[in-house]
């Protein structure tokens, strides 16, 4: 099944938090701050929303940061997925 976002959403996957640190100590569950990082997997259209002209400027692939609380969780094939207005991203992760 393949998810196709509508007007100005963008369905998203949260990429997995690290268990470890940079210089190697290994985090428990507990000690693992909740990632806020995902990746963008489809991106809706853009067009008219709220009688206001809106064009997607994130793309598929794009790294973004999100707002905490935002966005509809849903589970597909066992994968879980957010659905986010564009503007409920707050930034675009540049490497």
């Amino acid at each position: 099944m393949k998810l196709k976002p509508l007007s100005d959403r963008v369905v998203i996957k949260t990429i997995e938090a690290e268990e470890t640190t940079k210089s190697g100590i290994i985090l428990t569950a507990a000690a693992q701050e909740k990632p806020s990082i995902a990746e963008v997997i489809e991106v809706g259209p853009g067009g008219v929303v709220d009688g206001k002209e809106v064009v997607m400027t994130v793309k598929k692939g794009d790294k973004v940061i999100t707002s905490k609380y935002s966005g509809t969780e849903i589970k597909l094939d066992g994968v879980e997925y957010s659905v986010v207005r564009q503007s409920d991203i707050l930034a675009i992760v540049e490497d």
